[in-house]
């Protein structure tokens, strides 16, 4: 005993000289997550949000009405905004300018003092400090007073004191900086993924406009600008979709520190898409504010059906999920102290908000459905449609358990799976018709490759019921293959929810035709993913293979072709085009096993495209622009693209 305690105390003593204090801004670099969240994709991009925080600050203040961001060549980013500026004279406790206190020094700022903003996003006070110290360079102008007032930092150290460089009669802050590739995993910015921000905090403000400019090649741009503010956040969702009633409803209610405004809308389609947000901030983990919205929606409707005896049928039990079904709906609570669970704020925990939310639905959406008798039995109409169709898929569900039990083993017989038993290791082609599926299971490798085919066209899922989907068999092949289960459950049976731990193949790889055809194969897979299995994709489990549109031959010399411009480049750099043939790839099934296993599915040769969800709301007005039930909205965007098509086979 003795001689183990010595061993302790002798090696890696644990004493106060272990203990580093990290000072300032150093703490941020030394440990980027713990601020940002991530050093990948989510956390480069929470640079651009915390600066843009800050002038939504001012926004919510009355000070400021336009913000500015750019992307720019280099791939810094700039924020501008017209709001009071940064304080810039000298904080006599700090000992340097107060520009200089907020960019340099961690909960520092404004947001601290009620009296400065009543709400705010950036409550952590780390916000501006910490994208200067994660930035290789950061400059900030601050127009005020009639003058332009100018700071550069490099990794969070100032270059200089704060200097006057100019006159002005304009007045707000215009922050530049580029992140620090030291720090994170990538540079590059999105611009989809910014404008999706954007796009949400400028229906969140109503009024303010809101700019971002990509000044890359083809670079794009947008302005925002709402004055409906969440009432036109649910027509801009539902701009594809039939709606129940012409407009939302919009509540809103504010008292003394504390605003909630919930605006919502029912369509004839199945999804429930419902965004919480709290001080602007997208709680995409929702929280007591979301759990308030339920309950309240669920009790009002609930005692509007039993006030006027609409439940004739008394076996049907109307569940929560089923009010909701076609439902678009925006929450959005503000308040002085938001507590969050998780570092990037992606959940409410603040317990009485619960509550506050749930009497302000009872009473606002009770109301609504008194006065409006018409509306509310079509809502009615509508939810007691989707318990009977839910109790269909309950039984639909079970008859397929029960099926794949007594063929046994649990995997539909036409998939060829692979010997790997690591899910991280494996991957699936999910392969259009025999053929193709015949060739594949030849070219694969055996080890971790499995292929699954499908015959002809899968249900289209976004003009059908659970029900009805979760009786089609290619659906119900795909599900058992992937063994993650699909849909939400809220009765807590994990047989009927997804789950994402059970996903058998960490690379799911659609693998379809080069023609008219295959795309649609491809897009209704693509939708019943992003309908019902929407974790795949937001976990980049999600692919589509890139098979060859030619094969190019001279003399003895065989080349692949991926795309037209590629075959032309080849063309062009023979000197013999007479002695050349192309062969143009229609279907798989035409390639020989070794051809698509050397083009298309070999790990060291082929090209694979990661299907991503950058921006939900841009996917979901797409998917139910080309899928759904409106004719219209579909014909104009065929119009306006087709000029873009290429290698269209009739």
């Amino acid at each position: 005993m003795s001689e183990t305690s010595a061993t302790l105390t002798g090696h890696h003593a644990y004493t106060a000289e272990s203990i580093k204090t990290l000072k300032g801004l150093d703490a941020v670099r030394k440990r980027p997550a713990m601020y940002i969240g991530s050093t990948g994709i989510s956390g480069l991009h929470h640079l651009v949000y915390e600066v843009v925080d800050n002038s939504i600050d001012e926004a919510l203040g009355g000070y400021c009405s336009r913000i500015d961001v750019a992307i720019h060549e280099d791939n810094s980013v700039s924020v501008l905004d017209d709001g009071r500026g940064i304080p810039v004279d000298f904080h006599a406790g700090e000992k340097m300018s107060a520009l200089q206190l907020v960019l340099t020094t961690l909960h520092a700022g404004g947001k601290f003092d009620n009296s400065s903003y009543k709400v705010s996003g950036g409550l952590h006070g780390v916000g501006v400090s910490c994208v200067n110290a994660l930035s290789l360079m950061l400059k900030v102008e601050v127009y005020r007073d009639g003058k332009t007032y100018f700071m550069e930092f490099h990794r969070g150290v100032p270059l200089s004191e704060i200097q006057i460089i100019g006159k002005t009669d304009k007045r707000g802050t215009r922050v530049v900086f580029k992140p620090d590739p030291d720090i994170f995993e990538t540079t590059e910015f999105s611009f989809d993924i910014l404008s999706k921000r954007l796009r949400e905090l400028a229906f969140l403000n109503k009024g303010i406009t809101i700019t971002i400019n990509d000044e890359h090649a083809g670079g794009k741009s947008h302005e925002f600008c709402y004055p409906g503010g969440l009432a036109s956040f649910i027509s801009y969702l539902d701009e594809n979709k039939t709606p129940l009633h012409p407009e939302p409803m919009n509540f809103l209610q504010v008292s003394e520190g504390f605003e909630i405004e919930i605006a919502m809308q029912y369509n004839d389609q199945y999804i429930e898409n419902i965004f919480s947000f709290v001080n602007n901030i997208n709680t995409v983990d929702g929280g007591t504010h979301l759990s308030g919205f339920k309950k309240g929606l669920t009790r009002a409707i609930n005692n509007y059906i039993d006030q006027n005896k609409l439940l004739r049928n008394n076996k049907i039990e109307i569940k929560g999920e089923d009010l909701r079904e076609g439902l678009t709906a925006v929450i959005s609570v503000k308040i002085p102290n938001p507590q969050f669970e998780g570092q990037t704020k992606g959940k409410l925990g603040n317990s009485e908000v619960a509550g506050y939310v749930e009497t302000f639905m009872l009473e606002k959406l009770g109301s609504f459905l008194l006065e409006n008798p018409l509306i509310a039995r079509r809502i009615v109409d509508k939810c007691v449609n989707s318990a009977i169709a839910r109790e269909a898929a309950r039984k639909a569900r079970q008859l397929a358990r029960r099926k794949t039990v007594m063929d046994g083993g649990g995997l539909p017989g036409k998939l060829a799976d692979c010997s790997e038993r690591d899910p991280s290791k494996c991957e699936i082609f999910i392969v259009e018709g025999d053929s193709a599926g015949g060739s594949a299971k030849m070219g694969r490798d055996r080890n971790f490759q499995a292929i699954l085919p499908l015959k002809g066209k899968i249900l289209n899922v976004e003009k059908a019921r659970m029900d009805k989907v979760i009786s089609h068999e290619e659906i119900q092949i795909i599900v058992q293959a992937l063994g993650t289960g699909f849909g939400v459950s809220e009765s807590g049976d994990e047989d009927e929810g997804f789950n994402l731990a059970k996903l058998r193949y960490h690379k799911i790889i659609i693998m379809t035709d080069a023609d008219v055809d295959g795309s649609h194969i491809r897009t209704l897979l693509l939708t019943f993913l992003f309908r019902h299995m929407p974790g795949l994709i937001e976990n980049g489990h999600v692919f589509i293979a890139q098979p060859p549109l030619y094969k190019v031959k001279c003399g003895k010399e065989d080349r692949y072709c991926f795309s037209d411009e590629e075959k032309d480049r080849l063309l062009g750099g023979w000197n013999d085009k007479k002695n050349v043939t192309v062969q143009r790839y229609k279907g798989l099934g035409e390639m020989n096993p070794d051809q698509l296993a050397e083009t298309t599915m070999n790990i060291d040769t082929r090209i694979l495209l990661q299907v991503k969800l950058e921006d939900f709301v841009e996917a979901d007005r797409i998917f139910t622009m080309l899928m759904g039930e409106e004719v219209e909205p579909r014909r104009k965007f065929i119009e306006e693209n087709a000029h873009k098509v290429k290698n269209l086979d009739i």
